[in-house]
């Protein structure tokens, strides 16, 4: 097949997803051609069956506001055309969803392009909601020949919320587990905790959803029972709240802010519980990374991340901002060495079972073959 993919380049779960189905369809012998404003960053390497097509963006005085959405119908289009794309896959609704139905009017009477959505959350949850955005999500969803969500939460929301009648396919994401796995030796952790103390870990886009502050209010908690370190990986409006609080509690010694980072297998490597308070989360994909290398996940209970994280199997979930219990729930595993043990194995167990890129890319491939066979 010949593929056109369409996402957020920027660090995201949406971008992440869109960007590893790319790498895996491509390994697979399929064409790929990634059409966005910049190149992914997770597209790091030359893989072969890969194009990237940038989205160029022209200014003139007339124009107040950059006209992306029309930009991106325009290459979609022309790509589709000359590349012959059998389908279009866009990942997040706004604007994605409404440039690629554009791309297919231009191209009607010359090819039949099909267009797949993927609905990841925020687009549908949050922003797609706006009322100056909500009768196009909606549209845009009806109109495309194949729709999937990462959740059965988002499915049931994207139903009720737009009132949409079409049918959607849960697909959730992956993760590629022979990359993210448990590794023994890790020199990080010794420098982060040189006397030996349990390590937790938050990773996010620090956005007031994410409730970082949540995240180090537990570990303020947990370490007045254990001697323990905190690292929070990423960056974003909130890192300067938390900043703030960490100095406030006089936790600054114990708690390392790294910003964005890279190296995300061998940080999660290095600790031994991952924290996720969010207060929305449709799917939660920076906990199956954590649980892919072993590591128990506490969680509040919204979204998706029931569907993720099994309580009192693979971790604990609670109601959001109950602070007190998910600390207990830390202690409780912390201080329980052989209960730590069998939630750890449980968690590698279930990413691989349920979420490894060998469980879920032959699903996108399935979905590809139905809807261009309609």
């Amino acid at each position: 097949m010949k593929i056109g993919i369409t996402c957020y380049p920027t660090y995201g779960g949406s971008g992440v997803i869109a960007t590893e189905l790319g790498k895996e369809l491509a390994l697979k012998g399929h064409q790929v051609h990634f059409i966005s404003y910049a190149l992914p960053f997770r597209l790091t390497d030359f893989v072969e069956n890969i194009f990237f097509h940038e989205v160029e963006m022209s200014s003139y005085p007339l124009f107040e506001f950059p006209l992306y959405s029309l930009a991106l119908a325009s290459k979609m289009s022309e790509i589709a055309e000359f590349e012959k794309l059998d389908l279009l896959h866009v990942h997040y609704a706004i604007p994605h969803a409404s440039s690629a139905y554009l791309a297919k009017q231009i191209l009607k009477g010359k090819r039949d392009l099909k267009v797949i959505t993927t609905l990841h959350g925020t687009d549908i949850t949050l922003i797609g909601l706006e009322p100056s955005f909500l009768p196009l999500v909606k549209f845009s969803i009806e109109q495309s020949d194949g729709v999937t969500a990462v959740s059965r939460f988002l499915k049931e929301k994207t139903l009720t919320n737009y009132s949409i009648e079409k049918e959607i396919e849960v697909i959730p994401n992956f993760v590629d587990t022979e990359i993210f796995k448990p590794a023994s030796a890790c020199s990080f952790r010794k420098h982060v905790a040189p006397k030996g103390e349990k390590i937790l870990i938050h990773t996010s886009n620090f956005r007031p959803v994410k409730r970082v502050t949540d995240t180090i209010r537990i570990f303020e908690k947990v370490i007045k029972e254990i001697p323990a370190k905190l690292i929070l990986v990423g960056d974003g409006p909130d890192r300067s709240e938390c900043e703030r609080l960490c100095r406030e509690l006089s936790l600054c010694e114990h708690v390392k802010f790294l910003g964005k980072q890279e190296a995300l297998v061998e940080l999660l490597n290095a600790a031994d519980l991952f924290l996720i308070p969010s207060q929305s989360e449709s799917f939660g994909l920076a906990a199956l990374e954590a649980m892919s290398c072993g590591l128990p996940v506490i969680s509040s209970s919204v979204g998706g991340l029931p569907e993720l994280v099994k309580h009192n199997e693979t971790g604990y979930i609670a109601e959001i901002g109950d602070i007190d219990r998910m600390a207990k729930y830390a202690i409780d595993l912390l201080t329980n060495e052989k209960k730590y043990e069998i939630f750890s194995a449980n968690a590698r167990k279930r990413s691989v079972e349920n979420f490894s890129k060998e469980k879920i890319i032959p699903l996108y491939e399935n979905f590809y073959q139905e809807i261009l066979n309609l």
